[in-house]
């Protein structure tokens, strides 16, 4: 295969990514999970390279130079078979296409119901966090304040802005959560009953798999198949330099109840809205 690079290929930065993101994504997917037989012992997680390249129909040289971050030439054909070798859904299927420097034959549209009037609306709320979460609990838009509870989320790649991840690993929101273990088992038992609907598609069973190996916690939550209903709520964080902040959080559905909703966190006490206002003021100063 040619290894020629024109104009369009990606930098080095850009290549070096690539081969990351890759190679998680090869890792987090067992044999079974693409009709595999799961023989031999496995010096590494998930699947082999030659493995993913048998899956998508190219060479195991060419898929290990890319996995390599080589300056190679690589067609949208190519690439597509890779991500669907991969199980990568929409969003992750995105984000390999532009790691890659490559147009997308099957762009992935914004989601029609984050609209320009419902970011609009979430910038109105400010300074009351809210953010657009899908039923995957993708968080697909978020205003400023939402920040301050979950941290910098423009900074986290497009593929971990998730829920689930979100509690289940070291990150601001799961360290700023009062009571964590509640809102663990909260939100696997609201993800099973949503996940009723989806049960055959890669992508949600592909989080799955993933979640089972970053976290002990999730899989034996998991393992309970407790199911619950999605219902509004109270939450409480703690910031680094506040107090106690409380929120009612309510869903806002924007489609179907079983879909993608705002989410707005709305302050229980007059110390919580305070404080909120505090954050904001030192915001607009920065």
């Amino acid at each position: 295969m040619a290894t020629s690079v024109d104009a369009t290929a990606p930098s080095a930065a850009r290549r070096h990514e690539l081969a990351a993101f890759l190679r998680s994504r090869r890792e987090r997917i067992s044999p079974e999970q693409v009709g595999l037989p799961a023989t031999g012992r496995r010096r590494t997680p998930g699947l082999r390279r030659e493995e993913v390249a048998h899956l998508a129909a190219v060479g195991v040289t060419w898929y290990t130079w890319l996995e390599q971050g080589r300056d190679i030439q690589v067609s949208t054909q190519v690439l597509d078979a890779v991500a669907r070798a991969l199980l990568l859904d929409r969003i992750e299927r995105a984000h390999l296409f532009v790691l890659a420097g490559a147009e997308d034959p099957s762009p992935v549209k914004e989601c029609a119901t984050v609209s320009a009037p419902v970011r609009m609306l979430m910038e109105q709320l400010d300074p009351f966090p809210a953010a657009v979460i899908s039923s995957r609990y993708d968080i697909l838009a978020h205003n400023r304040a939402y920040s301050w509870l979950a941290g910098d989320l423009d900074a986290v790649p497009i593929e971990d802005r998730n829920m689930l991840l979100m509690v289940f690993t070291d990150t601001p929101f799961a360290r700023h959560l009062v009571d964590l273990e509640a809102a663990r088992a909260g939100v696997v038992a609201r993800f099973r009953a949503a996940m009723a609907d989806h049960a055959a598609e890669p992508s949600w069973k592909a989080l799955v798999g993933r979640l089972r190996k970053l976290s002990p916690a999730f899989a034996e939550a998991w393992e309970r198949h407790e199911v619950a209903a999605m219902v509004n709520g109270l939450k409480q964080f703690v910031l680094p330099g506040t107090g106690l902040l409380q929120f009612e959080y309510t869903n806002f559905w924007l489609g179907p109840r079983t879909g993608t909703r705002m989410v707005g966190y709305v302050p229980q006490d007059e110390a919580t809205r305070e404080e909120l206002e505090r954050l904001r003021d030192a915001a607009v100063a920065d």
